[in-house]
């Protein structure tokens, strides 16, 4: 007798019109997401064309170029910086693949930029809910910093990503998805592993709040990445003798950075750039909006967490849930206390951007925003999640606000100097000394230009997509006074200069002179020579002159 088949139960009607709702939603939700990529992609389509910019003319492309041609990990045509080659290795496997160009290096690192945002949505999901994690990732994708490196072929992308996808794989419990995730963090680069400490005192913490033990595989997973970055350093110890960069720069990024004064002045640099500067204060006063409603309110409707078991009871949300439960979900819209416990996400999130301020406050002679980026991403979301605490069409209101003023900032400079590649300033720059690099390769002979870095290096390489052939150059180190003290009359037939800092005419540092002395002190700032001086010391004539939104450069002639 044959063994009758168990009938599958028949779905209630009611049921059935759910289901078919929620796929059409999630069919909504993926047409919605695929043109949003796409816009991103588009608005960053003009500057796919545009040549490579400072770092990436003085280290990034070169050390990938290198890498290309002679599969070499530590560069010898450009400066030793110690940096882990994942990026170089990442760019001259998309050039094998696709062309040595601009443009394939440009979509190689939105790719990155990309999947970080796919990551910010991923996440914001897992602690809160669809509107938020929505949110996130539209306030990311237009903050003026993290828009103009995602086309930047700079160390602190790639960082960013996979930082990012290591605290996923923490808060769900998944060890080996941390150790490759934060294996290729430090790959990326190496200030990246200040993210294990803050990984090992959560999961301390995490440990105290459920009276549970670690496992094996999470010793294991948090040793990975400082194994891979051990075996990095030994590596290029042997082929250099540093345990990073060379004397030069430890002493420019290390020795010279120590003085307590000096941390203190970079420490509130930092804060300025993460919380205040290009309208990042919108999200900060919006969050301690968010918490001080939350504070005096009555309970009410705001994002729920998801309260998910942990399979080794390390990273459970809830304290309560046993590891072998069920999982229970708390509906999106639950009401709550408004003054629930605080989340983990809060905790790890917040416990790396402390770490990263810190550390970027005692280590790095150049104290570039970009080197935060890692930090954006956990940053964003934890400002939206805070000012979901307030009522919806004020907190709706704050993100529409926000977003229109990032895009504003995206080619508003601020009155003070800034890195141009922190916004769009640095496309204008790019496409400043296109026209230069044009006008003096068209001169006949070859004429000696003196010049400062990265100009030298634009137009000495052709591959950095400047020139066609090489120039003869004659380089000074800056365009401040005394960099010119040693450059004799007769030593060049033509000036190259340009706006390599951005001096606005109400720059704070001339209205402020006690800031413009704390900049020379300990950031090695100099103003550049008046061009008068120039003309009168080697009787310069001027022969072109560009300007764009406040950048300009100058071409002069001996006569």
């Amino acid at each position: 007798m044959k063994a009758s088949r168990a009938r599958k139960p028949k779905l209630k009607p009611e049921t059935r019109k759910q289901k078919a709702e929620s796929g059409k939603r999630d069919l909504r939700f993926l047409i919605t997401a695929f043109c949003f990529l796409v816009s991103f992609v588009l608005l960053h389509y003009p500057l796919f064309r545009l040549p490579y910019y400072w770092d990436e003319v003085g280290y990034y492309i070169p050390a990938a170029m290198e890498f290309l041609r002679s599969w070499r990990l530590i560069p010898t045509n450009t400066l030793l910086t110690g940096h882990t080659p994942f990026v170089n290795v990442y760019l001259a496997l998309v050039w094998r693949a696709f062309g040595v160009s601009p443009s394939v290096t440009r979509a190689a690192m939105i790719a990155l930029a990309a999947g970080t945002l796919a990551g910010v949505y991923a996440l914001g999901r897992r602690v809160a809910n669809r509107e938020i994690a929505c949110w996130s990732v539209l306030l990311l994708a237009l903050l003026p910093l993290f828009f103009a490196q995602s086309t930047l072929a700079h160390l602190d992308l790639a960082a960013g990503l996979f930082t990012l996808l290591a605290l996923l794989a923490l808060l769900d419990d998944h060890p080996l998805g941390f150790a490759l995730a934060s294996t290729a963090a430090v790959l990326s680069k190496e200030t990246s592993v200040v993210l294990l400490p803050v990984a090992w005192i959560f999961s301390w913490w995490q440990h105290r709040r459920t009276g549970t033990s670690w496992v094996g595989a999470w010793w294991a997973a948090y040793l990975a990445p400082f194994v891979a970055l051990l075996a990095w350093v030994g590596f290029y110890n042997h082929a250099t003798g540093f345990l990073t960069g060379n004397s030069y720069y430890l002493r420019y990024n290390v020795y010279a950075t120590l003085t307590p004064a000096r941390v203190l002045l970079t420490l509130l640099r930092r804060f300025y750039e993460t919380f205040v500067g290009g309208f990042n204060w919108l999200l900060t006063t919006g969050g301690i909006a968010g918490i001080s409603w939350a504070g005096r309110s009555k309970p009410s409707v705001i994002p729920a967490m998801p309260v998910v078991p942990a399979k080794a009871g390390i990273h459970s949300l809830n304290p309560g849930t046993a590891a072998n439960s069920a999982p229970a979900v708390v509906p999106a819209t639950a009401v709550i206390p408004a003054k629930a416990g605080v989340h983990p996400f809060h905790v790890l999130g917040g416990g790396l951007i402390a770490a990263y301020l810190l550390m970027l406050s005692v280590v790095g002679g150049a104290v570039l925003p970009r080197y935060l980026l890692p930090i954006f991403p956990p940053m964003v979301l934890i400002a939206v999640v805070l000012i979901w605490r307030l009522p919806r069409r004020v907190a709706r209101s704050i993100m529409i606000v926000t977003a229109g003023c990032f895009v504003w900032a995206w080619f508003l400079n601020p009155p003070y100097p800034f890195p141009f590649e922190d916004n769009l300033a640095y496309a204008d720059f790019i496409c400043l000394h296109e026209r230069a690099a044009q006008l003096l390769e068209a001169q006949a002979g070859k004429q000696r230009i003196l010049t400062a870095w990265p100009a030298t290096d634009e137009l000495v390489h052709p591959f950095l997509g400047y020139v066609q052939k090489p120039l003869n150059v004659v380089a000074v180190q800056d365009f401040g006074g005394h960099d010119f003290d040693n450059v004799p009359p007769g030593s060049f037939d033509c000036v190259y200069l340009y706006s390599r800092h951005w001096e606005p005419a109400n720059n704070w540092l001339r209205r402020f002179p006690w800031l413009q002395r704390l900049q020379q002190r300990y950031f090695e700032y100099q103003a550049q020579i008046p061009e008068v001086e120039l003309v009168a010391k080697y009787h310069l004539r001027l022969r072109a002159s560009f300007e764009r939104r406040g950048q300009w450069v100058r071409i002069y002639t001996c006569k």
